[in-house]
């Protein structure tokens, strides 16, 4: 099986939707012994033509976006490669690559904009949502972007990245913070 088959596959069918948004740290573990130095690699550029095609660029947007959230949790390097994830997911949709991959997979282009600390990023992740997968996944996007119009950045990233928490910020953290937006978006 190659790379790209192998990330894939891992993703989907060994994490699978229970577990991508629900990590332990056994499953941080285990994507850090396996990918940690596929990620290396593809950081530095030696993946860079698996963005020539579909499951290429999806493969690129877990490994760069997904990944290193768990195999770097609770670390500023768990955000290191967002603006990879990002450029590969703006041209893999430029030349509507993302079509070509089927739910739930096909999250994985616009989670990346969901990520963004920058409105118009979070701007695009909700309309391309809201147009190619109008589910649960929109009510996230939404939820993302409402806290970056009100903070201008993740409040729950402060610590990580060296930076203080505003009074306002450190309240909505203790009030419930992403979960708390949730649900207000969600009514």
């Amino acid at each position: 099986m190659d790379e790209i088959t192998e990330v894939i596959a891992f993703w989907h069918d060994e994490v699978g939707p229970d577990r991508w948004y629900n990590a332990t740290p056994e499953l941080d573990a285990e994507i850090r012994t396996r990918y940690q130095g596929l990620w290396d690699r593809a950081r530095a550029g030696a993946c860079d033509d698996w963005a020539q095609s579909a499951v290429g660029a999806l493969a690129l947007c877990i490994l760069f976006d997904q990944m290193p959230r768990n195999m770097f949790r609770g670390e500023k390097l768990a955000f290191a490669t967002d603006a990879q994830a990002r450029k590969v997911a703006d041209a893999a949709i430029e030349r509507g690559f993302d079509m070509e991959i089927v739910d739930p997979l096909r999250q994985f282009f616009y989670v990346p904009f969901m990520h963004s600390e920058s409105l118009a990023d979070q701007e695009r992740g909700v309309r391309l949502a809201a147009e190619r997968m109008p589910d649960e996944h929109l009510l996230h996007a939404k939820a993302h972007r409402a806290v970056i119009a009100r903070f201008g950045r993740f409040p729950w990233r402060n610590e990580l990245v060296g930076r203080y928490s505003s009074d306002e910020e450190a309240a909505f953290l203790w009030q419930g913070g992403y979960e708390r937006m949730l649900a207000h978006v969600a009514r």
